[in-house]
């Protein structure tokens, strides 16, 4: 069977940047799966999955406006440390969600003084080229109960911005999660 819309897939991948840097992959565990066409891989990677099957093992390079998006500078903000509970450690790296006015957003700690927290809003990997590796492990019709939008996703654990360990593209916009 071929890789198309409402496809139970289940893909090996490592991802790296331009410079060779690995970002993630799954080959230290479990094939990551998703459901083909759904919005659950970042349009580029799931675009160069489209017609795949079985077996096959290729490379797919994805610029950033079919990834993540370039980074846009107006996410970075400085935000007074008033507006933190006072009992709270903050440290650089730290990830958290923002209630800002186009809805929740993850935004990362990216610098600490006495009087600003600077937060990112913009993903980690955003203005990046993408460079995949995949192999494709196996492919399948979804049940009809799989394409319900309440099903999770495999490896969901119904967590806040579905940081289920996969894959960081896979995003409850998509999943279907309950997060």
């Amino acid at each position: 069977m071929k890789i198309a819309k409402d496809t139970v897939v289940r893909i090996h991948y490592t991802l790296t940047g331009d410079d060779g840097t690995q970002y993630d992959t799954s080959r230290n565990g479990e094939p990551l799966e998703y459901i083909h066409g759904n919005g659950n891989l970042i349009p580029g990677l799931e675009m160069q999955l489209e017609g795949r099957q079985p077996g096959d093992v290729f490379t797919a390079v994805v610029q950033p406006f079919a990834a993540y998006g370039e980074r846009e500078d107006n996410l970075v903000v400085d935000v007074p440390r008033s507006q933190f509970d006072a009992d709270l450690p903050l440290s650089v790296g730290m990830k958290f969600q923002a209630d800002t006015a186009s809805g929740p957003m993850i935004v990362t700690v990216i610098r600490l003084s006495d009087d600003t927290v600077t937060v990112d809003g913009n993903h980690e990997l955003a203005g990046k080229t993408l460079h995949f590796a995949v192999e494709v492990v196996s492919v399948r019709a979804a049940t009809a109960e799989e394409l319900l939008p309440t099903t999770a996703h495999a490896g969901c654990a119904g967590c806040s911005g579905c940081g289920s360990g996969n894959m960081p593209s896979i995003g409850c916009s998509g999943c279907g999660c309950q997060c």
